[in-house]
């Protein structure tokens, strides 16, 4: 494992010396980071936080600039050039981490910019009306990723009554491949609004298993299994 890509897009931040009002995904991140980055001296981080360096929404000239069947123009190639570079951060990268809060029921804004940016025709997926009502298919493969969430209610996991309600992680499962995720793995702290023992336990719970999600993708990614 060389290339780790994280993506942080809660509008809080985080800080463990002010306990109040901080970012629980950004916390399990910064976890995550730590131990799955420990004893790999060449890993290579970029982190994406995008609460500072907002992601522009794709327009008209974007869908132009990216169906275009022909060479592009300067102009073109400049409406891409964010598009390109996201672009170039996921194939780089072996591990795809994924820190986002639940904001109303789905993903923050940004991070739905981010993934239009990034899956993008000829770039992370092809298009071939050969393939009949399916056309699509993902281009990229090999990575793992990992969505560490947090929301202020509960039962929102895979078996959960509100699970059906959770936009958050359903979509994000479901765009992964679209990044080259063999595997996808989800961790979530809940019970924030209510700030009872519930959510200390569901966060401490986080916690621990971010650090172990983060061992086994570091040895399965060290040795290839």
């Amino acid at each position: 494992m060389k290339n780790i890509l994280y993506i942080s897009s809660s509008a809080r931040k985080y800080n463990d010396h002010k306990p109040q009002h901080q970012s629980i995904s950004r916390m399990l991140g910064e976890h995550f980071l730590n131990e799955l980055s420990a004893d790999l001296p060449d890993v290579e981080v970029v982190h994406r936080d995008l609460s500072i360096h907002q992601p522009a929404f794709i327009d008209e000239a974007f869908l132009a600039a990216a169906f275009e069947k022909h060479s592009l123009s300067e102009e073109q190639q400049q409406i891409l050039a964010a598009s390109d570079l996201a672009i170039k951060e996921v194939k780089d990268a072996d591990v795809i981490v994924i820190s986002s809060p639940m904001y109303n029921y789905g993903m923050p804004a940004v991070l739905k910019a981010w993934f239009d940016l990034v899956i993008r025709v000829n770039q992370t997926f092809s298009f071939d009306l050969a393939r009949g009502d399916k056309p699509l298919l993902p281009i990229l493969s090999g990575k793992s990723v990992v969505l560490l969430a947090s929301w202020g209610e509960c039962e929102f996991k895979k078996g959960g009554t509100q699970h059906h309600l959770n936009h958050l992680s359903s979509h994000i499962e479901l765009l992964s491949p679209y990044l080259g995720a063999d595997n996808f793995y989800e961790i979530a702290s809940e019970y924030q609004e209510f700030n009872d023992r519930r959510h200390q336990d569901s966060k401490q719970k986080a916690i621990e298993d971010t650090i172990e999600l983060a061992k086994l993708l570091k040895a399965k990614h060290v040795t290839g299994h």
